[in-house]
């Protein structure tokens, strides 16, 4: 049902195609994690909706692109993976921009954040527009630049920059400080050193220190003595 040319007749084909595999289990436990979004949801699996994506790739992206979107978690959530397949940097930052106002929810801004392989070819612009998104004080506005910072721009020309964002952010937004908790985690597991020393002297507050260290905690990448040092730097 993936079509090779895209209206407004063959979208609402398609939208009627993505409500006939609704896996309503699935949606019943997705409504749950996600249920502070204004899009409604269809339920369908995240290997599912990546097959589509990567269908419709095969086809004219931009036309598809192009089409009004409507309300259905899925709608949008496969519009950021298709995105994330555009080869041409200017087209894709286009459509980058576009899209981060449609990001409502973690589960939006996370896939969204952890497919854009893209950014990595162009580190000094797309770190910069992680810190502008950050600065914005918008709840997903600021995960979406922390996750990103996370999935692709940890290495030691950044971390003294990337420390001293997250040393200034006081935020009362619980996704914020899960993905500053996050961001941390991965700091400590790939520049190990650094992250230690700023684990045993920072502006966290309790919540943010604490559960970046139940995170690095539950990793498999860090040993148990590590794990066992960590544990009297709980706040």
């Amino acid at each position: 049902m993936i079509q090779n040319i895209w209206n407004k007749t063959t979208y609402k084909e398609f939208v009627k195609y993505l409500e006939s595999i609704q896996d309503k289990q699935y949606k019943e436990f997705h409504s749950k994690i996600c249920n502070n979004s204004k899009y409604e949801i269809i339920g369908i699996r995240a290997p599912i909706s990546k097959s589509i994506a990567k269908e419709i790739a095969k086809t004219n992206i931009e036309d598809y692109l192009n089409i009004k979107k409507g309300n259905y978690y899925e709608e949008i959530l496969i519009e950021g993976q298709v995105i994330s397949k555009i080869k041409n940097e200017e087209v894709f930052y286009k459509y980058f921009i576009d899209y981060i106002n449609k990001i409502d929810n973690w589960a939006l801004c996370d896939s969204f954040s952890a497919s854009i392989k893209i950014v990595e070819k162009y580190p000094d612009k797309y770190f910069d527009i992680c810190i502008n998104l950050i600065n914005t004080n918008e709840e997903y506005k600021v995960r979406l630049g922390l996750v990103m910072i996370l999935n692709h721009f940890i290495n030691k020309k950044n971390i003294d920059k990337i420390i001293s964002i997250i040393d200034n952010i006081h935020s009362d937004k619980y996704y914020i400080n899960m993905a500053i908790s996050w961001l941390v985690a991965e700091l400590y597991i790939k520049q190990k050193d650094i992250a230690l020393e700023y684990i045993k002297n920072n502006n966290l507050d309790k919540f943010v220190q604490n559960k970046a260290i139940s995170k690095i905690h539950d990793s498999y990448r860090v040993s148990k003595e590590e794990k066992e040092l960590l544990k009297k730097y709980k706040k």
